[in-house]
């Protein structure tokens, strides 16, 4: 395991403190050095020492490094650099300062508040066009690469200060030629965000992702996801057979257009869901527009500086320096 001093005089990067950890990766600040004092901050991700050596966790961590080196995008975490250390894989990644979807929630929780509904829309409106892009990516051959993220959730979904909205790891994502995957045999990602082709075990197209990202515009209306249950077999039935709500019943400031776009992105059959994120996009975007000023970067970069001012300060809920878990 890498110290928090350096990982490789020759590599040239300074590890600064781990800020987030999941259960193939480490996550850590680091800097990046140069000539003349050059100093860059940055996200250092490692493959836990016990995966290294396993080739099929190997081939999708190098997979996702090759797959997001391509994905330049300002609603995508970008990644710099892939390489190895004693045995250890890592990959260097932007490092978004700021706090992850969920502990957004978390801080209107502690403080008793709803996040306002055009600040909701807007949120998942700059993930729908990350989306949007990942999905209609080729590679340097023009081949269509067929991406589906498949793992899209409030972890995932990286809040800047400067009100960027970023999308992060891809760590199993499928796209052609890149990524190890036994679909139809395992079921890939969170319980209580699936969409229902990953819950029944079907093949999943793009069309998978948008299920998913209804469910995270509904619970950051709503504070909770509806699907949730402590048990993981329930959420996936719930996914699947759970009556779904009007959302304007449980808050009344969901406007009858807004519903609409949350009904069609949890429409079981995909088939009558949006066919693209594109399209869920414009809908969001129109929401938002059509009546004249409505949310910007700067906009939700205010609210969050205010939010995270506002909620008493403990080591649970401080801002701080997020990336890819």
């Amino acid at each position: 395991m890498p110290t928090l001093k350096h990982i490789s005089n020759a590599l040239r990067y300074e590890l600064v403190r781990k800020i987030a950890e999941g259960g193939m990766g480490i996550v850590f600040e680091a800097m990046q050095c140069g000539a003349g004092n050059f100093r860059k901050a940055v996200a250092l991700k490692i493959i836990r020492a016990e995966y290294s050596a396993i080739p099929e966790f190997q081939k999708n961590f190098i997979g996702e490094a090759r797959l997001v080196a391509d994905l330049i995008h300002t609603n995508i975490v970008q990644t710099y650099h892939l390489g190895t250390d004693n045995g250890h894989y890592f990959m260097v990644m932007e490092l978004v300062r700021g706090v992850h979807l969920e502990t957004f929630l978390e801080h209107h929780q502690t403080l008793g508040r709803q996040v306002p509904a055009d600040i909701a829309a807007f949120i998942v409106s700059r993930v729908a066009r990350g989306l949007a892009y990942a999905h209609e990516k080729r590679d340097a051959e023009g081949r269509h690469l067929n991406i589906v993220h498949r793992d899209i959730g409030p972890k995932n979904i990286l809040l800047a200060p400067e009100g960027d909205v970023k999308l992060t790891d891809f760590g199993i994502a499928k796209a052609l030629d890149l990524m190890y995957n036994e679909e139809g045999k395992v079921i890939a990602g969170k319980d209580e965000y699936l969409s229902p082709e990953q819950a029944s075990y079907a093949v999943t197209d793009a069309r998978a992702d948008l299920f998913p990202l209804g469910i995270v515009l509904t619970e950051v209306l709503l504070g909770r996801n509806i699907f949730r249950s402590p048990d993981r077999l329930e959420s996936r039935r719930n996914i699947l057979t759970m009556p779904i709500p009007r959302f304007s019943a449980l808050r009344p400031d969901i406007d009858s257009r807004l519903e609409a776009i949350i009904q069609k992105a949890l429409q079981r059959d995909r088939d009558k869901r949006y066919q693209s994120a594109a399209q869920m996009l414009t809908d969001l975007e129109l929401y938002l527009y059509s009546d004249g000023y409505g949310p910007t970067n700067e906009k939700l970069g205010v609210y969050l500086k205010e939010l995270l001012d506002a909620t008493p300060k403990s080591p649970s809920r401080q801002a701080r320096a997020v990336a890819a878990k």
